[in-house]
């Protein structure tokens, strides 16, 4: 049998090579024997899926299993971003709630989120039992998915986007909106948060055209994650089109990429200072801000010049959201392009970050990329680089061993302030910092560097990986 892991995003896997039927039934079946032992099998379960390859096929596979072992389930009609999911969850006080999707993994992927009450991300405790449950299952029975709709075993969720809708709205100022009456250009990337998204900016009187919103197993041949490489296509369309901004999303709409009305990519880092100095100095809000290791340490200086404190967690969006609750933070968010904003749900929500931030660029009447000049001027500049690199087997144990094992660190230029040893291996100086750790949603070594400028950024990635593979 295959072995099952949940990593920071869900379980992951290859189509038809580990994500196939019968895992996917393994896994449903292990989250009826976790609903059996939590005493949690008295409320439904809601299921949805997004746009890739069999994600609707495999949503039914978990909805036939649980209908199986009696437990009712409240199905999408239609593919769902995940942030719907979460917040049904936490709107009708379930227990948990299933998602099918690989997120911004390549198109060959596919996979499954879990969440838990209040719409959370499953912790890991929670993960680390269900994959315990999923090892001793072989054969799994099943309720043909028509005959469960039938019996009434699987229903169907009629209007599921109203209150998502109506809660996001409520947040907004949709006066500022449509006074601005912003002409923007979104890019769906080929997944499921056309819609809402659409809804919501038509409400706000905005001009909103689309590229994109097709369904396409392959994603139009580019990564479905908001990277500045994959929406080259927005940055010419919004200056072609001379459009306000560009706004653009993974395939489960829980990642934000933006182009302003320069053509300047805002990189996630920037969007996350940008959103959190807004609500703070525009908006009134008061509150620390909540960031994982691999996130720029500008919200931290943004954070002290408001009297806040900025707090580092692992990665893994679980662990930002459980802070953000912990410390009653303004926002958290990481540098893949996922974040959370208080008073919402606990987990990513790209609809709503890009509507806060459309309202952003509407009251300040400042581009983004204007906004964050002004905010290198006074806080210093910060430049992030990534680089990252499959591996094998070998190579893992090897890093892992050197780096977490013996704690062996290689000389660099600059004088180490403090190393963590929480999630990888992470490096501070004092005015930069480098993190080698491996991903938790594909076979990846990551490692970031943040400094003054690109060069040193780049240098400290260069003398962590030739000490490490030369």
């Amino acid at each position: 049998m295959d072995t099952i892991k949940f990593g920071t995003g869900g379980w992951r896997a290859i189509i038809g090579n580990d994500f196939i039927c019968a895992n996917v039934r393994r896994v449903a079946e292990g989250i009826f024997k976790l609903m059996e032992e939590e005493n949690k099998t008295d409320k439904p379960v809601i299921i949805g899926y997004d746009r890739r390859f069999l994600s609707e096929s495999a949503a039914k596979w978990v909805a036939e299993v649980l209908a199986k072992n009696g437990i009712t389930v409240l199905f999408m009609a239609r593919s769902a971003p995940t942030p719907l999911v979460m917040h049904t969850v936490k709107d009708q006080n379930l227990y948990f709630g299933i998602e099918i999707t690989a997120s911004h993994n390549p198109a060959s992927y596919n996979g499954i989120k879990l969440f838990v009450e209040e719409g959370r991300d499953a912790p890991v405790e929670t993960t680390t039992k269900l994959e315990k449950l999923i090892e001793g299952i072989s054969e799994v029975e099943f309720k043909d998915f028509d005959s469960a709709v039938k019996d009434g075993n699987i229903q169907f969720l009629d209007n599921p986007f109203n209150k998502f809708l109506d809660d996001i709205i409520d947040l907004l100022d949709m006066k500022a909106l449509r006074k601005r009456g912003l002409r923007v250009l979104f890019d769906s990337m080929h997944g499921s948060g056309t819609y809402p998204l659409l809804v919501i900016f038509h409400t706000a009187r905005c001009t909103i055209d689309t590229i994109n919103i097709n369904k396409d197993a392959y994603f139009g041949g580019v990564m479905p994650a908001p990277s500045e490489k994959s929406l080259m296509s927005l940055k010419t369309s919004v200056l072609n089109g001379k459009y306000d901004l560009g706004i653009a999303m993974d395939g489960d709409g829980d990642r934000l990429g933006v182009i302003d009305s320069n053509g300047k990519y805002i990189n996630a880092n920037d969007t996350l200072c940008l959103l959190y100095y807004y609500l703070v100095k525009y908006k009134g809000w008061k509150g620390p801000v909540v960031r994982n290791l691999a996130t720029t340490h500008l919200l931290d200086k943004i954070a002290e010049s408001f009297g806040e404190k900025c707090y580092e967690v692992p990665v893994g969006f679980k662990y930002i959201s459980s802070k953000l609750d912990e410390v009653d933070a303004v926002l958290g968010g990481e540098s893949s392009g996922g974040l959370t904003v208080r008073g919402h749900i606990h987990g990513k929500d790209s609809i709503y970050a890009a509507s806060l931030f459309a309202e952003m660029v509407s009251v300040t009447g400042k581009s983004p990329s204007e906004m964050i000049k002004a905010l290198h001027k006074e806080f210093g500049d910060f430049v992030m680089v990534e680089d990252d690199m499959s591996f094998d087997p070998a190579i893992k144990e090897s890093v892992v061993k050197t780096l977490l094992v013996d704690k062996r660190l290689p000389e660099f230029s600059d004088e180490i302030v403090r190393v963590n040893y929480e999630d990888g291996c992470k490096v501070y100086f004092n005015d930069g910092f480098v993190i080698c750790r491996f991903s938790g949603t594909e076979p990846l070594l990551r490692i970031f560097a943040e400094s003054t400028s690109a060069v040193r950024a780049k240098d400290y990635i260069t003398t962590f990986k030739n000490f490490l593979f030369s």
